[in-house]
């Protein structure tokens, strides 16, 4: 006989909840007073509803005892289960399906009676509904939708506008039955060091299949149920976390689309990326892209939630732009704290640091001064980057600083150059200041716009003012350079600057 449930969980959208025959209390009967039933006395019917031959009501005709404490249970066959005298399955799918009748009285026996019932014909349209269709894609999508966890949390705020529910982080924990995660939200990307953001769920409508990818062997979930209610072989725990092997693999789903929420039930092991010790998934938000999911934990009295998305839509969001603002710099290196100033290739503080000022002399005589190491490298320089804005350059376009250019550099050889475009071999008595777009990182330099003066006169203290006001609707620079001795050669040199300002 065929046996398509081990191909298929199928599908119940209704199941109606169990009552109990008699409400009385165990307490007011005695075992020897129980009345009890063998599986010969089981008995049930079924019929097929008017709107599908698939979809079967089966009624509890079982003689029941006029006294006693007893439970009814169905399984349906295809993954779902009922606990009242009268309910109904639903069959998508044609095969061969065993539907069993258990009755469990107080004393701890059990009677009951099983039926295999056959169906010739499949009626996708048991399956055609909102969720069916948000989740796999519908019956003509035969390579159904990949989902993944909202790993740069993009879609978090959806959900929580949506439902109401505290939800901040694609997967976190709040209290028992609150749908939220009041007690803890993941921020984006948090679980980076775990392999978990690699793992996608294909859920395909046809054959109701679930089909879990993942890179690595390594699977997580809670400590407290992974071995005991997953059955996981855990071989490393972190506080409440465990670690234990999981590949992943080809599975079933059903949906129960029965109660407040729909859920949805995953065969063998399956898990949705975290185990929390259920494999049934309260859908609290889906659309067609986006998607939440609640697990009752019952071990540890906790509801976790999940958001995801489909794996197309899962990137990292683009850092907010940067605002334009006009914020006057200046740093006269006489204190303790500096702006942050960013060494490239100066010999380190050893060579380019703060000092005495060697040359006390009109129009400078403080006290310290920035010595500046041009080092044999080919591009040394000193630059500021803006946190987390941009200049506004229509009305902060002007640095100005103070340099010294000692005589004692040697101006006159020729050195070795970074190729054969560089012109220039010398180290030269100038200063090159440059405004670049650091968004850009190592092709920043082909954003800038460079100021050089050049020829500047030596052993003397001299004010520079670089004007930028000719590129003052650019409004990506975020970035100041400063380059002594020109770039592009080996030759080294000192030099010295102070009082740095950037203003109008």
């Amino acid at each position: 006989m065929k046996n398509i449930i081990k191909q298929i969980t199928w599908i119940t959208l209704l199941l109606l909840a169990v009552a109990a025959c008699s409400p009385q209390e165990l307490d007011k009967y005695s075992l020897s007073d129980v009345a009890v039933l063998t599986d010969s006395d089981i008995s049930f019917t079924y019929t097929a509803s008017p709107t599908s031959a698939n979809t079967l009501i089966f009624t509890n005709t079982t003689v029941m005892p006029s006294s006693g404490v007893y439970t009814i249970r169905w399984d349906l066959g295809n993954g779902a289960t009922g606990n009242k005298p009268t309910v109904t399955g639903l069959y998508p799918f044609a095969g061969d399906y065993t539907v069993t009748l258990s009755i469990h009285f107080s004393d701890g026996s059990v009677a009951r009676k099983s039926v295999v019932i056959s169906l010739p014909n499949n009626d996708y349209t048991l399956v055609d509904t909102p969720v069916y269709r948000n989740l796999t894609g519908g019956a003509e999508d035969p390579d159904g939708k990949t989902w993944v966890l909202d790993q740069y949390n993009n879609f978090a705020a959806e959900v929580k506008a949506a439902t109401g529910f505290n939800i901040s982080g694609h997967m976190g924990l709040g209290p028992q039955g609150s749908r939220g995660q009041e007690w803890w939200g993941a921020a984006a990307n948090d679980k980076a060091a775990w392999d978990m953001y690699s793992t996608k769920f294909t859920f395909i409508q046809n054959g109701v299949q679930l089909k879990i990818v993942k890179e690595g062997t390594e699977g997580y979930g809670r400590k407290a149920s992974a071995a005991s209610v997953g059955g996981f072989n855990v071989h490393a725990t972190e506080g409440d976390d465990a670690m234990f092997t999981y590949s992943g693999g080809d599975y079933t789903f059903s949906i129960v689309e029965s109660g407040e929420y729909p859920t949805i039930i995953l065969s063998g092991n399956a898990y949705m990326g975290y185990y929390c010790g259920s494999q049934e998934y309260e859908v609290i938000y889906q659309t067609d892209k986006v998607m939440a999911l609640r697990v009752n934990n019952t071990v540890e009295s906790q509801d976790w939630v999940f958001v995801y998305c489909l794996e197309e839509l899962n990137v990292e969001a683009p850092p907010a732009p940067k605002q334009l603002k006009a914020i006057p710099l200046f740093e006269d290196f006489e204190g303790s704290e500096f702006l942050d100033f960013q060494q490239e290739d100066m010999g380190g503080p050893a060579k380019s640091a703060v000092i005495g000022n060697p040359a006390p002399l009109p129009i400078n005589e403080s006290a310290k001064v920035y010595r500046y190491w041009k080092s044999n490298g080919f591009y040394s320089n000193f630059s500021y980057t803006a946190p987390n804005y941009k200049f506004d350059l229509t009305s902060q376009n002007k640095i100005r600083v103070k340099v010294f250019i000692p005589s004692f550099n040697d101006y006159t050889t020729d050195y070795d150059v970074a190729g054969e475009w560089i012109s220039n071999k010398k180290l030269l008595p100038q200063l090159a200041v440059k405004l670049q777009n650091s968004e850009k990182g190592g092709d920043a330099w082909q954003t800038q716009t460079e100021i050089v003066k050049a020829d500047l006169e030596k052993d003397k203290w001299l004010e520079l003012e670089f004007d930028f006001s000719a590129v003052a609707d650019r409004e990506d620079y975020d970035k100041i350079v400063i380059q002594f001795g020109a770039e592009g050669h080996a030759g080294p040199g000192f030099f010295y600057l102070d009082d740095f300002e950037f203003d109008d």
